[in-house]
């Protein structure tokens, strides 16, 4: 879930990520009636994944609840994590 508040008056969200192969278009998330962006996607268990959200295709944002952070390849910025 990505809060209304890190996304005020964002279009569309879509969650990217190492499970998609980084697809920035794959998994749009459902905006809700309180602001929030929500998506469910199942995911194999006993892994580790890395994800980001990317706001209106020009902003990327982290999960502020994430299970931990690595650096990116790119070195400038972090990946959120979550382990299932």
């Amino acid at each position: 879930m990505l809060p209304g508040i890190a996304a005020p008056g964002a279009g569309i969200v879509c969650i990217v990520g190492d499970f998609n192969n980084w697809s920035i278009i794959s998994h749009p998330m459902k905006l809700q009636k309180s602001g929030d962006f929500t998506i469910t996607i199942e995911l194999e268990t006993g892994r580790q994944y890395q994800y980001r959200y990317l706001i209106d295709e020009s902003r990327w944002e982290n999960d502020w609840w994430a299970d931990a952070y690595v650096t990116t390849p790119y070195g400038d910025c972090e990946n959120s994590v979550v382990i299932v």
